[in-house]
């Protein structure tokens, strides 16, 4: 079955039915996918790091041994207490997807030992992946998918962190440091505990926007920004450096490609007010140009034409689709985009 509705996850994950014998977390953010299959281990046995009670493999032990899983699905515990099997992987290889969702079949079928527990943690995996069939066939496997947090997610999560080393935000902090972390949870929860050792552990500080400018520093979105506005402007070593500086940063695929539309739109935008009688610069500052972009932007508008943006338009929604697609390599789509971007900007005399 499926657990698609987040109350539903959030119940099954503080309470899980003692019906289900498997389950399968898996999404595009394994960080999530990690907190979540922690959340659960800890509710299956007293200690998920117990060698005699939990087993953790990886995909490489099962491309190393394909009976291996049954094997262990099908022991007992070696303490008398509930068995725990917890797979985890990292890329979705058919033969290893296969044996998983054979194995996970036969469990939830009650075949192996029927009070052990099999969870498996993995990336995103596709429509057509065996195992997520599996269980989302299976009535005793629950199949949890993970997308990316929403605002009140990071929120709950900035301040549980904060709070057990005695640190908090007041209400306009939150908000900013909200919008500013990365996407993924992983790296978020690095720079979460990264601010509660710069406000200082246990000092009771309850910070203000003010005292997060230090921290923060630059936004990191500017990255895309100026990645986008360099692919437009020719200068393609220094949008694919931008946008590797803001992979690191957090940001993915579909946020550089989003990037590069929003550049597209703005000239788009100023070219056409330019069109029906405003002035470049005047055109410009409508569009929303930061004053400190305004000279380069100019350049660009002086250069692009309504005619060459209709051009480069289907490149970035195609690019916009396929890095929606379950399993694409966003960030080498956003990267091919700004190829193409800045080649068509050098064509142009840029």
């Amino acid at each position: 079955m499926i657990l698609g509705k987040r109350p539903d996850i959030e119940r099954f994950l503080g309470k899980p039915d003692p019906a289900i014998r498997a389950a399968l977390i898996y999404g595009r953010d394994i960080g999530v996918v990690r907190d979540r299959g922690h959340q659960l281990a800890a509710r299956l046995v007293p200690n998920p790091d117990d060698p005699f009670d939990v087993s953790l493999l990886t995909e490489q032990d099962l491309s190393d041994d394909g009976g291996r899983l049954e094997g262990e699905l099908a022991a007992q515990s070696l303490m008398g207490g509930r068995r725990l099997v917890r797979l985890r992987l990292s890329s979705e290889k058919p033969a290893v997807d296969k044996l998983a969702a054979e194995a996970l079949e036969r469990h939830a079928k009650g075949e192996l030992n029927p009070d052990a527990f099999f969870l498996i943690e993995a990336g995103n995996l596709g429509r057509d992946s065996a195992l997520r069939k599996a269980c989302e066939k299976a009535n005793a496997a629950a199949a949890i998918p993970c997308y990316e947090d929403e605002p009140g997610d990071v929120a709950r999560l900035i301040r549980e962190l904060l709070a057990k080393d005695g640190v908090s935000l007041n209400a306009d902090a939150l908000q900013l440091l909200v919008a500013r972390l990365p996407k993924e949870r992983g790296v978020a929860r690095q720079e979460i505990e990264r601010l509660a050792l710069y406000l200082g552990p246990g000092s009771g500080a309850n910070a203000t926007p003010a005292d997060l400018e230090p921290f923060l520093g630059v936004e990191p979105e500017s990255s895309l920004f100026d990645a986008a506005s360099d692919a437009f402007g020719g200068r393609l070593g220094e949008a694919q450096a931008g946008l590797r500086r803001a992979a690191q940063e957090g940001e993915a695929g579909p946020a550089a490609v989003r990037a590069i539309g929003m550049h597209l739109g703005k000239l788009r935008r100023t070219l056409t007010l330019a069109k029906n009688g405003a002035g470049l610069q005047e055109a410009a500052k409508a569009s929303g140009v930061f004053w400190k972009q305004e000279r380069e932007f100019l350049r660009q508008a002086r250069t692009w034409t309504l005619e060459e943006l209709d051009r480069i338009q289907p490149e970035v929604l195609n690019a916009d689709r396929a890095c929606k697609t379950a399993g694409s390599p966003d960030r080498l789509i956003a990267e091919r985009l700004a190829l193409t971007v800045a080649g068509r900007a050098r064509r142009l005399g840029l």
